[in-house]
């Protein structure tokens, strides 16, 4: 698949999006020992991933991919872990029961601290500094040390995610994450909004589901699944030093994989054919996903799938469109059609959320509620038009009672915003718009797949 690549024949090509460090020495230290450290995921789970991604390709399942826009040094605490994961988890039991769909769990953690800019650097009052790259590069105050790239961070990155990564595992297969439990996902604030109530009420609909099975023998015993789950990490891969550091050679396949997580992406920002961003993962066998904005040509699309899908594997590839609430019915139809004409087997899923970025009138970058909404509509709404399937959501969410999104059933303002306005970077959904979401996925999901159902049975 990957011709001639190396983990370092990356170097060899244009790169964007990466800072400037001065001290090539310090740098070059600092690859050597995470080179040394433990990889933080394994092969065998990567190659897990791909073949439920697989299963998603072929329209028998559903991803959800979900978490921080960045994550931070500062906000790091199990109590934020644990709540982003709980309300993955209620998604994941809305979509799983409201469409009756399995639900592949990918979270953007443990790995997603590297950010790309729109301009290298930014000024106030005067003052021209580096721009905040995301912690692993660099500090978000507006100041020369802060602000000066230091490759030191990697390692503390590195760290951060391997605690996170320990944390996550605990939760998906110590116990937390037992069906029996859906109850106690839900946090105080999430459990008194609108959504809070439905998914109350399909909580008390799915004990009751768990009290039959059990009658019927049905138990954790037998039935793991009940008690467990499968969750996967996921970034976007931008700071190839880390990367190329964290790429181990498999001892059962010889294949390479980078071992930072088990799912990488690469951004609209960087998805050049002749990148070095593309050149490092098109080499390595996890799988991978590539935003797809409006500029993106039909030609390009398939151009690219020839480099990072090669072989035409399904669960390898997922596109990521994220065109803006409106622009999907002008811009996706052209893609799928180039795409289902020369047969090729993608993951395709929506990020509805970079392409729906405003500034507020009180100066705060934010994301309006129904835009959100709207863009997944027209995912679906297209995908049924063209008569394929839409297999995933891509957000970016938090299980913290922030106010960054506007809208939604808690009815957020402008006004509003300021009140718990965290983020690093960009504006993330709160745990009651991110279940509101959910919701209203499951009911496209259910009626696409009713019809895929019809279509297969008109077919035989």
């Amino acid at each position: 698949m990957a011709g001639n690549w190396t983990p370092r024949s990356w170097r060899e090509k244009p790169i964007k999006q990466v800072p400037d460090y001065a001290d090539q020495a310090q740098l070059e230290a600092v690859e050597q020992q995470l080179a040394a450290y433990p990889p933080l995921v394994f092969a065998g789970e990567a190659r897990k991933l791909k073949k439920s991604l697989g299963e998603v390709a072929e329209g028998r399942a559903f991803l959800l991919q979900g978490g921080d826009c960045a994550e931070s040094f500062a906000e790091f605490s199990a109590n934020n872990i644990r709540d982003t994961f709980k309300v993955m988890l209620q998604m994941a039991v809305v979509l799983t029961f409201g469409a009756a769909c399995p639900v592949v769990k990918v979270g953007r953690l443990a790995g997603q601290f590297a950010k790309p800019r729109s301009a290298p650097t930014e000024t106030q009052d005067g003052v021209e500094l580096p721009s905040y790259r995301g912690d692993i590069v660099n500090g978000i105050d507006f100041e020369e040390g802060a602000r000066r790239p230091d490759p030191e961070r990697m390692v503390r990155a590195y760290n951060q995610a391997s605690s996170t990564l320990n944390l996550l595992r605990a939760f998906a297969q110590g116990g937390f994450a037992d069906l029996h439990q859906v109850h106690q996902w839900t946090q105080d604030f999430v459990s008194n909004s609108p959504a809070g109530e439905r998914y109350r009420e399909l909580a008390d609909r799915l004990t009751e589901c768990l009290s039959f099975m059990s009658a019927c023998g049905l138990t954790a015993d037998r039935v793991p699944q009940i008690q467990e789950t499968d969750f996967y990490t996921s970034h976007e891969a931008l700071l190839l030093w880390y990367e190329q550091a964290l790429t181990r050679q498999d001892s059962i396949t010889n294949k390479w994989y980078d071992c930072s997580a088990h799912m990488l992406w690469i951004g609209d920002r960087t998805r050049e054919p002749d990148s070095a961003h593309v050149e490092f993962l098109r080499g390595v066998e996890n799988p991978v996903g590539m935003k797809c904005g409006p500029s993106l040509d039909p030609d390009d699309l398939l151009r690219m799938i020839d480099i990072l899908n090669p072989r035409n594997e399904p669960g390898r590839l997922t596109l990521i469109t994220r065109m803006g609430h409106d622009k999907v019915e002008k811009h996706l139809p052209a893609l799928i059609r180039a795409v289902e004409r020369e047969g090729r087997k993608v993951v395709w899923s929506s990020d509805p959320m970079h392409g729906n970025t405003i500034k507020a009138e009180s100066g705060y970058k934010t994301r309006p509620f129904d835009r959100i909404l709207a863009e997944v509509r027209s995912f679906f709404d297209v995908h049924a038009a063209e008569g394929t399937y839409a297999g995933g959501v891509h957000f970016e969410m938090t299980g913290r009672d922030v106010t960054e999104c506007l809208g939604g059933a808690q009815a957020i303002t402008d006004d509003g915003l300021s009140a718990r306005y965290h983020t690093h970077c960009d504006p993330r959904l709160n745990g009651p718009q991110a279940l509101e979401l959910a919701f209203l996925i499951a009911e496209q999901l259910k009626t696409e797949r009713a019809a895929l159902a019809q279509s297969l049975a008109a077919a035989s």
